[in-house]
């Protein structure tokens, strides 16, 4: 495992791959064109290095095939554990192998031998949708939380409707007010309503 620093500001790559000889080559020309490196000579030191708490990479150019985990298991343990974007890098250009690989959310596959700087481009390009697909997830989460928020404010309102025979206005003003009157959230208070009322039910 090689790791050669640069400032945090740089983009980091995570080059995997069994051949030293592809791995010093790409490591030595993506440094130069300006990339941090960490290099990884199988999955398993690239699962070592990221179990570790080392800097997590921006993304990870993985080798297809390697002896006993293969670049595409290492690929579904990055998407699924660590939301690390990736590329493969192979030998092989059949149909199945590239399909299985864009399968498992790879942004890029590229066929060895490949000359390092016109590996640039596709690394950019890698780069740049991971980031979009970022954007999407934030969005989508920010999304999730405002319609659970708004869901357990009229779960709370219900609530306060039927305890003190309210009208929904009247109810939510109640809300709205004891949240003011604690210095907390609407929602936080709500979620207090929503858990008085669970723990009287059990």
């Amino acid at each position: 495992m090689q790791d050669n620093s640069a400032p945090a500001m740089v983009k980091h790559l995570l080059l995997v791959d069994d051949d030293r000889l592809v791995l010093a080559t790409l490591a030595q020309a993506l440094s130069k064109a300006g990339y941090r490196i960490t290099t990884a000579e199988s999955a398993d030191e690239a699962e070592t290095y990221l179990s570790d708490g080392f800097q997590r990479p921006q993304l990870a150019l993985l080798d297809v095939q390697m002896p006993r985990q293969n670049g595409l298991t290492l690929a579904q343990r990055l998407r699924d554990l660590d939301h690390i974007p990736f590329m493969m890098l192979s030998a092989y250009s059949d149909a199945e192998t590239v399909e299985l690989a864009t399968a498992q959310g790879a942004l890029g596959y590229v066929v060895k031998p490949v000359d390092p700087l016109q590996l640039v481009p596709a690394i950019e390009a890698a780069l740049a949708r991971a980031n979009d697909l970022q954007e999407l997830r934030t969005t989508r989460l920010q999304l999730q939380a405002a319609l659970d928020n708004e869901r357990d404010i009229n779960l709370a309102v219900g609530i306060t409707m039927m305890q003190h025979r309210l009208s929904r206005k009247a109810a939510f003003e109640l809300l709205r007010q004891g949240a003011r009157r604690q210095q907390r959230k609407l929602v936080e208070v709500a979620r207090g309503v929503i858990d008085a009322a669970e723990t009287l039910i059990l």
